[in-house]
């Protein structure tokens, strides 16, 4: 089965070839001052074959979600982050820096870079921050969190999925994100037969979601119409928190 199930946040369940896959696990209702605005879907207590980190930063490595997960999982990080991943008990990491790759099951796994400032958190480690290339047979993007690079073009050579985030988790965006005008930008860069909007309305401050209902809901939808215009050849699929797609209906 190749299958990819929209669990919330940055957080996608990636089933390629066999390989299952979770990226930033984010599976609490609450995370500091942040209500999730919809249930934590029900994963079935999976088994994985890996978790991808993308980078430190509390909504992407989050500690609570991660030992829900079990601490013998193998994590695969930027390089620099398996000191503070052993101190909090995980006991198998892979360190990645751009470049590098990593064969799991036959699916290889490449690390590429983002324009996401690293600002790191008191008590974590600076590492870069990182996206990853899925190839089996699709081969698909995970962009971490990113602002829009040069760079992009290359990655997206041969891209069939590319799962962009879209906005964030508040009523503003810091430097190193992508809004859905400058996701939809993304896309004239990947050229991805299939584009997959995420990081968009899973949490949201607490007390803001009844003034701001329109920044829970609508991202996604105006990157469509943005993308429409923009990269008219690139599907756009809108998948709410535990939605799934199967990728072998949509490229048959």
């Amino acid at each position: 089965m190749n299958q990819l199930t929209y669990v919330g946040h940055a957080t996608i369940l990636i089933e390629i070839d066999g390989l299952r896959l979770l990226t930033d696990p984010l599976l609490t209702p609450r995370v500091s001052h942040l209500l999730r605005t919809s249930v934590v879907p029900d994963l079935d207590a999976p088994h994985l074959d890996a978790v991808l980190l993308s980078h430190l930063h509390a909504d992407h490595l989050h500690l609570r979600s991660m030992r829900r997960l079990g601490t013998a999982q193998l994590v695969v990080a930027p390089r620099g982050a398996a000191g503070y991943l052993a101190r909090h008990g995980f006991k198998q990491v892979v360190e990645m820096a751009v470049g590098e790759t990593l064969c799991i099951q036959g699916v290889d796994i490449t690390a590429t870079p983002a324009n996401h400032p690293a600002r790191p958190l008191p008590g974590r480690p600076r590492t870069d921050c990182l996206g990853y290339v899925i190839n089996g047979s699709r081969r698909i993007y995970f962009t971490g969190d990113t602002d829009l690079f040069a760079g992009m073009a290359d990655i997206g050579l041969g891209l069939d999925v590319a799962l962009l985030p879209v906005w964030g988790w508040g009523p503003t965006l810091g430097a190193g994100h992508l809004d859905p005008y400058r996701a939809a930008q993304a896309l004239e860069l990947l050229r991805p037969s299939l584009a997959i909007p995420i990081h968009w309305g899973t949490y949201f401050p607490v007390g803001l979601r009844p003034l701001l209902p329109h920044l829970v809901r609508q991202p996604p939808h105006t990157f469509a119409q943005f993308a429409h215009d923009l990269a008219p050849d690139v599907a756009v699929r809108v998948l709410a928190p535990g939605d799934a797609l199967d990728l072998t209906g949509f490229y048959q």
